[in-house]
Parts: C-alpha cells; sequence; structure tokens
C-alpha cells in the first residue's frame, strides 16, 4: 500500500476539502486526486463522495480512516525503532559466558540507562560483515590488521590465558606454568575452526612454544568438552582468565596461570566509523577508563 497515497487521504478526510490537502504537501488539487483514485482502486472501493463544498468521507472511508491513521504511526514507530539513539546498541560479545560479555555486563551496570541489544556471532568475518552493514553497532574481536577506513577499533583487553586440566593430568598440581613448559604437548580445542581469528591467535600461539593445537573431534559445545577434561588425564586446553565456567564438584578441573611471559588474549572494539549511535561513544569512553598499564611480561605485547 502507497502510504504516501495514505497520508494524503487522511490529510483531505481532515482538511475535507483537497485543495487543502493539497496546499499541506505542496502539490497540486489535481495530484491529490489522482493519490486518492489510486488508493480507492487498490482497495477496491470509494473514499469520497465529491461535492460542491468539498468532500466528504463515504461509509467505507469513516471506516477506513482510523486504521490508515494506525499504518501512519506504525510506519513513524518503524522508522523510530531502527534510528540511532532510539534503538538500543547493539553489540556482539561473541559468547554469554566470555571476557566480551562481562565487559558489557559491566557497562550496563555504570549506565544502567543504556539500552542493549547483545548477539553472538560465529567469527570475525561474520561480525566485520555485520558491522558493515549497519546490523550491529560493534562487536569485540582479536583482528589484526587494517580493517579499512569505514572501520575504527581500540585494543581495550589483554587477557591473561589459563591452562585447564583434569585433576589426572602431570601437570595438574602446578601453582603456575610457563608457555615453554608446554613444549612438546597437544593443547586439546575442538572449537577452534579453521579460518577463525581464535585459530590464527593459538595456531601463533603454539609455533612460538612449541606446542601443538589439537582439533581432532567434534565439537560437541561447553558441557562436552568439561566432561572429556574431567576423564582424560591427557588432555588440558586453555581457557580465558575472565571465562566463566561452571562444572560438578565431582570434576575437580584445575585452572592454571602461564607466567613469564603471560599470553594474553588480545580483545578490540570495532566499530562503523559514521555510526552516530550515541551509546557507542559512551561504551567506548568506558571500556577505555577500565584500561590498566600491564606490568607483567606479556605475549604477545600491547599494540
Amino acid at each position: 500500500m502507497d502510504l504516501d497515497a495514505v497520508r494524503t487521504f487522511v490529510a483531505a478526510a481532515t482538511a475535507g476539502k483537497f485543495q487543502d490537502a493539497a496546499d499541506d504537501f505542496g502539490i497540486t488539487q489535481q495530484a491529490v486526486s489522482k493519490r486518492i483514485a489510486a488508493l480507492e482502486k487498490h482497495l477496491g472501493t470509494t473514499l469520497f463522495t465529491r461535492t460542491a463544498r468539498g468532500a466528504r468521507l463515504t461509509l467505507d472511508g469513516q471506516a477506513f480512516l482510523p486504521n490508515a491513521r494506525a499504518l501512519l504511526q506504525a510506519e513513524q514507530q518503524a522508522l523510530a525503532s531502527v534510528k540511532p539513539g532510539n534503538r538500543p546498541l547493539r553489540v556482539d560479545v561473541i559468547g554469554g559466558f566470555l571476557a566480551p560479555a562481562g565487559l558489557v555486563r559491566d557497562f550496563h551496570r555504570e549506565h544502567p540507562a543504556v539500552d542493549l541489544d547483545i548477539v553472538n556471532l560465529p567469527d570475525g568475518a561474520t561480525a566485520i560483515a555485520a558491522v558493515r552493514a549497519r546490523a550491529i553497532d560493534a562487536t569485540f574481536r582479536a583482528l589484526g590488521g587494517a580493517l579499512g577506513d569505514d572501520l575504527g577499533s581500540v585494543r581495550v583487553f589483554d587477557e591473561p590465558l589459563q591452562l585447564l586440566t583434569g585433576p589426572a593430568h602431570p601437570q595438574a598440581n602446578a601453582k603456575t606454568l610457563t608457555p615453554s613448559d608446554l613444549r612438546g604437548q597437544r593443547i586439546w580445542m575442538p572449537g577452534n575452526i579453521a579460518g577463525t581469528e581464535w585459530a590464527a591467535y593459538y595456531d601463533e600461539l603454539a609455533a612460538a612454544f612449541g606446542f601443538t593445537i589439537d582439533t581432532v573431534g567434534p565439537n560437541f559445545g561447553l558441557d562436552a568438552m568439561l566432561d572429556a577434561m574431567a576423564e582424560a588425564p591427557d588432555r588440558a586446553t586453555f581457557v580465558g582468565e575472565q571465562t566463566r565456567f561452571r562444572w560438578p564438584d565431582g570434576y575437580d578441573l584445575r585452572r592454571i596461570d602461564l607466567r613469564h611471559p603471560t599470553p594474553v588474549y588480545p580483545h578490540s572494539l570495532i566499530w562503523r566509523t559514521t555510526n552516530p549511535h550515541p551509546a557507542l561513544a559512551t561504551l567506548r569512553a568506558h571500556l577505555l577508563r577500565q584500561l590498566h598499564p600491564t606490568t607483567n611480561s606479556v605475549w604477545p605485547g600491547p599494540e
């Protein structure tokens, strides 16, 4: 349905004259008549009875008028729902149990009035495409290299890595380990999908310290991974320090800090430089205020 014709119908019905509606829209009376005629043809009925003194609504016109006004109100609501500042800030946090979700939860606690829409996108390429397509306002990713002049990025959190093992693993009782202590081992990470930014990061880490990332086997999700870690004496995996896990007490899984150097996963916030959403600048400012200088040796170092 042509909403311009509906808008013209409402104006003519309110004024009672086609000429007054024409004056409101800055068009000719003939143009108003054409719009009304097209709308009547679309609806299959007559909306006005033309008289010497103007135009009077028919019974069908009277029935259609409140619905026409509702259509125009729905149009305004639809436009407002996607207008920056009127809709929630859409942020991709990758997964609800990962560090970016915690960063955005902290932001929400400090800025409860900011409306948020949280999404979980599977990989960096999908997330960047969504930012460019205006489907989301920002994403947290560990992406190196130039992203293009249309995108802005800032590194907001270097998350220390830990080694997660079951109680029977040879290194399960260690208080801390160095990455070099893992030389020659296979680190089990079935969720490392080839081509993702995190797979590239862990491949580079493995090459630097002489261990292997093992992606063999299907990825049945987090719970299945924790089950396997508890049962297998030879399996270990990497987790972020801020990654939130819950497992049964009987599993007795161990999270072991890595030091000298500490591998850190570099989370960056990425957004479209022309995005006018007012809450986006608020989010960036909040994240930058949370940054603290790193005092320990890390891998890789800050950008």
